[in-house]
């Protein structure tokens, strides 16, 4: 999966077509290019009416794997911030390396991350896996989980450090991206409180899922992972690994798997045909493909499907 998707050639030639570039729209709001929906989410709160926004991965896509054209990689160039996180998807990576300058702004920076399968009593395994799926690859391993966004309060920091950056690359709406910020970190606060009470006292705390997406909010709210396979939601789980899952499981009096929006279901249904469980959607919120959704109203389902799938109180 991280693997090198860009050519440098690809990636010389959209500069060479993207001029000098530039930091405007064309109604003179500043453009803002986000790498995918998260942090589109957070840059259309705090930029307003302000900024126009688009991003590199499109509905429904998984943003792992994603492949710029050439003409995104000159959106890149022209843009007047751009919003990524680092090493989640090294396609933007190469066009921000090459072609962002000093106008990229890495989410990751903002706050601390946490290491790759954090709360997962299998992520040495799953590394190990990971590792032989992709040897020979460049970046074929996470050090870290880039899934930081399903923590709200991590969420609320990236925001308030991303609004200094508008403010710098726009200072006459600098004042206006700061109360955004704030207002947006009400928000998030406030929906941290509601998963702390809605998972404070549930029968079971181990928390199932067909890849470890899920570390931050696993932190959060003191749960345990249990991925069936590692970071990399492509990697094919080894008949080992499904039998000490199933396993693992079983011991913990599992009811619900939990599986992914933009990711098969097939391993997760696996697991619950083998010990008697049912299967329920967890959306780690890489890419919307419901048009009417937003990232609270996925979060705050996700948050119905834990409280059902762990019998919360």
């Amino acid at each position: 999966m991280m693997r090198r998707l860009l050519p440098a050639l690809l990636l010389t030639t959209a500069t060479a077509l993207a001029g000098c570039g530039g930091s405007a729209s064309a109604d003179d709001r500043l453009s803002v290019v986000t790498a995918f929906y998260p942090l589109q989410f957070v840059s259309e709160r705090i930029g307003g009416d302000a900024v126009s926004v688009s991003t590199l991965t499109k509905p429904g896509a998984e943003p792992h794997d994603v492949e710029l054209t050439a003409s995104q990689v000159g959106e890149v160039a022209d843009a007047g911030v751009i919003v990524y996180l680092g090493g989640f998807q090294p396609a933007v990576d190469d066009a921000v390396k090459q072609n962002g300058g000093d106008r990229a702004f890495d989410a990751s920076s903002a706050v601390k991350l946490i290491e790759a399968g954090a709360a997962d009593p299998h992520a040495e395994e799953h590394a190990e896996e990971e590792k032989g799926e992709h040897a020979g690859e460049e970046g074929g391993e996470h050090a870290t989980d880039p899934h930081v966004w399903l923590d709200p309060e991590r969420l609320a920091t990236i925001g308030d450090k991303l609004a200094e950056r508008l403010g710098k690359a726009d200072p006459d709406h600098a004042a206006d991206y700061t109360a955004r910020a704030a207002a947006l970190r009400t928000e998030l606060t406030a929906l941290d409180g509601e998963f702390k009470t809605g998972l404070g006292s549930c029968t079971r705390r181990e928390l199932v899922t067909s890849h470890t997406a899920f570390g931050y909010l696993a932190d959060r709210y003191e749960l345990t992972q249990i991925g069936i396979t590692g970071i990399d939601p492509e990697t094919e789980p080894s008949p080992q690994r499904l039998a000490a899952v199933a396993a693992e499981a079983k011991e913990h009096g599992t009811t619900t798997i939990f599986f992914e929006t933009l990711v098969s279901p097939k391993v997760a249904e696996t697991i619950a045909r083998e010990i008697g469980a049912q299967t329920a959607v967890l959306d780690p919120i890489e890419g919307l493909t419901d048009g009417s959704a937003d990232y609270f109203s996925v979060m705050r389902a996700n948050l119905a499907a834990l409280k059902l799938g762990l019998e919360c109180k």
